[in-house]
C-alpha cells in the first residue's frame, strides 16, 4: 500500500471503489500544500494573483474624519431643542479643498462628500432636507449628533491588517491597496499546469478524422478552464496509447509542472498500462467516485518532491468524456489547483435552493451533476434541466449556466420541489 493510500485509509469512509464527492475533495485538500516561490509585481497587474504577504495599511483610512454626504456640517450644541434650526453659511469644504477656519457659534459650512469635516464640526445634515437661502440654511429637527460623519481610522487603522496572506485580488482588492498608497505587491508566482488528451481515437484540430475517431474537445475546454485561473498553462497535446510515450510525456511534464491533468485512461478496461505506468513514477491511486458523471477519478504524484515539498507534480486524472471530464474538474481539481496556488481559504462555490420546474429521476446511491439553467420566473429563481444528460454531450454543458447538485441519498426530485444548483459563473 503507497504512502498516500494509507494516509486515506485512515478515514472511516475511506471506500476507492465508492467514494464519496465530499470526502474525495476534502482528501485531496488535506494533502496538497501550496507551491513555493514568489514575485513582486505592479498593482496593474496583479489581478487575479495570490498575495505571498499580508498587507499592513501604513495609514487611516480614511486619512482624516469627513462627510457621508453633501449637506451641511455644524455644532450639535447649535441645534433648537424643538423646531426648526436656522444657521449662518460661513463657507464651503470641498474633497480636497479643505474649510480652513474654525466654525463660530450660529454658524454652519456647506460641505460635500468626502471633505474633510473643519474643526468644531461633529454633525453633518443631508441636502435634501436643508432649505437654504441669503447665506443662511434652516434644518429640521430630528437631527443627531455625529451624523452622516465617517471616522479618520473607520474602515482600517494604520499598522493593521489590510488584506491576509492567500487572498486571491480581485477588483475589490486591487482598489483597497491602491487605496493605501501600495503600487507594488509580493504575489505567489503562478502556478504551472500541464495538461495532455490520451487516446488513439483522439484528432486533433486541423487533422482529418478516420472513421472511429473524434476531434479532441478536453484540451481546449481544460485550457479555458485553467486560463481562467490565472495558471501559466502548458498543452502537451495528444498523447497515444503507447507505455513508452505516456511514460516519457509524464516524466517531461513533471519537470515542468506543478500539476499535471490528464483527460481519459482512467476507467476500468482503458489502456491498462496506464496505472502501470504511473505507479512506476510515482504515488497513484485510482478512485471510483460515487458521480454522475465522471465516475472514475485518479489522484496522486508524478516523482518525488524534496525535503521543503518541491519537485514532482501532482496528477489528476480525469475521465475522457467531456462533460464527465469538466465536472471533475470543477469538484476535484479546480479547488485542488487553487490550494496548491496558494488561495486561502479556498471556498466552495455556495449551492443555493430554488424551484425545480420538472421531474427528475434519480435512484439514491451517488451524487449527480445535472446540467441546468437558472432562470427568473417574475419574483423566483427557478431551474431546469438542459435536456439530455448524456456525458459526451458537450452542447449541454454550452447551454448550461448552473448545476443541478442532487446529492448522494437523494431520490427523485417532484416538480416545484427545492434543489441545490451551483452556479457556474460569478460577477467578480
Amino acid at each position: 500500500m503507497t504512502s498516500l493510500a494509507r494516509q486515506f485509509s485512515r478515514h472511516d469512509s475511506y471506500t476507492p471503489d465508492a467514494l464519496g464527492v465530499d470526502l474525495g475533495r476534502q482528501l485531496i485538500l488535506d494533502t496538497v500544500r501550496p507551491v513555493s516561490g514568489g514575485e513582486h509585481v505592479a498593482l496593474h497587474n496583479a489581478l487575479g494573483r495570490v498575495l505571498a504577504e499580508t498587507i499592513l495599511s501604513p495609514i487611516d483610512v480614511p486619512a482624516h474624519d469627513n462627510s457621508a454626504m453633501d449637506g451641511y456640517g455644524l455644532r450639535a450644541d447649535d441645534l433648537a431643542a424643538d423646531g426648526d434650526t436656522t444657521l449662518d453659511i460661513a463657507g464651503t469644504a470641498l474633497a480636497g479643498q479643505p474649510f480652513e477656519s474654525r466654525l463660530q457659534p450660529g454658524q454652519c459650512v456647506r460641505i460635500m462628500t468626502g471633505a474633510r469635516v473643519p474643526a468644531g464640526v461633529d454633525t453633518v445634515v443631508m441636502q435634501e432636507v436643508a432649505r437654504a437661502a441669503a447665506g443662511r440654511v434652516t434644518l429640521p429637527p430630528g437631527q443627531r449628533k455625529g451624523q452622516n460623519i465617517r471616522r479618520a481610522g473607520e474602515d482600517l487603522r494604520a499598522g493593521t491588517p489590510a488584506l491576509p496572506a492567500g487572498r486571491l485580488l480581485r477588483p475589490a482588492e486591487l482598489g483597497l491597496i491602491a487605496s493605501l498608497g501600495i503600487g507594488e505587491v509580493a504575489v505567489r508566482r503562478r502556478l504551472r499546469v500541464a495538461f495532455f488528451s490520451t487516446g488513439d481515437e483522439i484528432v486533433s484540430i486541423g487533422s482529418a478524422a478516420r472513421e472511429g475517431q473524434i476531434y479532441d474537445s478536453n484540451r481546449y475546454t481544460l485550457f479555458g478552464m485553467l486560463t481562467r485561473l490565472g495558471f501559466e498553462v502548458i498543452d502537451i497535446g495528444v498523447v497515444r496509447d503507447d507505455p513508452h510515450t505516456l511514460e516519457t510525456t509524464l516524466r517531461d511534464a513533471a519537470t515542468r509542472a506543478d500539476a499535471i491533468i490528464t483527460s481519459g485512461g482512467v476507467s476500468v478496461g482503458e489502456a491498462d498500462f496506464t496505472r502501470e505506468v504511473m505507479a512506476r513514477l510515482g504515488e497513484v491511486l485510482f478512485w471510483k467516485i460515487a458521480m454522475k458523471p465522471g465516475r472514475p477519478l485518479a489522484f496522486g504524484r508524478i516523482g518525488q518532491p524534496d525535503a521543503e515539498g518541491d519537485g514532482g507534480a501532482w496528477l489528476f486524472g480525469l475521465p475522457g468524456n467531456p462533460v464527465a471530464a469538466m465536472v471533475a474538474f470543477y469538484q476535484f481539481a479546480r479547488p485542488a489547483l487553487l490550494c496548491l496556488a496558494g488561495v486561502d481559504p479556498v471556498a466552495e462555490p455556495p449551492l443555493l435552493q430554488v424551484s425545480c420546474t420538472q421531474a427528475i429521476r434519480k435512484a439514491p446511491g451517488r451524487s449527480e451533476f445535472l446540467r441546468g439553467v437558472l432562470f427568473r420566473d417574475g419574483a423566483d429563481w427557478k431551474v431546469r434541466t438542459t435536456g439530455p444528460q448524456g456525458s459526451g454531450l458537450l452542447s449541454s454543458m454550452a447551454d448550461a449556466n448552473c448545476f443541478i447538485v442532487l446529492g448522494q441519498t437523494q431520490g427523485n426530485v417532484a416538480v416545484g420541489e427545492l434543489v441545490q444548483v451551483q452556479v457556474l459563473d460569478g460577477i467578480v
